[in-house]
């Protein structure tokens, strides 16, 4: 069975905030996460994953809504201003709730 009161927490930034951001997603109380390297084209040019310097990372958080909320909150009063960063929330389905 499906259950649908879960959100989908995704942000997309520099590979250079990777340690720092799992250590705010523990703190935070986040269940857990998974980060892949990300590259393409956005406001800041053409980032791809070949140089350490200039990749990108996603990150996804499967969590209630308030949880969500908080780690989105958290990002933006402390990272938006100084580093390429952008994170949306999409609403999903999972299955083995329990996880979560």
């Amino acid at each position: 069975m499906i259950e649908r009161n879960f959100k989908l927490l995704t942000v997309v930034t520099e590979s250079a905030l990777e340690n720092e951001l799992t250590e705010v997603l523990d703190r935070l109380g986040a269940s857990g996460y998974t980060i892949v390297n990300a590259r393409g084209r956005g406001s800041r040019g053409v980032r791809d994953a070949g140089w350490s310097t200039s990749s990108n990372i996603r990150v996804e958080v499967i969590c209630d809504a308030l949880m969500a909320e908080k780690i989105a909150d958290y990002l933006q009063e402390h990272f938006y201003r100084d580093y390429a960063m952008v994170v949306f929330v999409s609403d999903v389905g999972i299955m083995r709730p329990e996880k979560f």
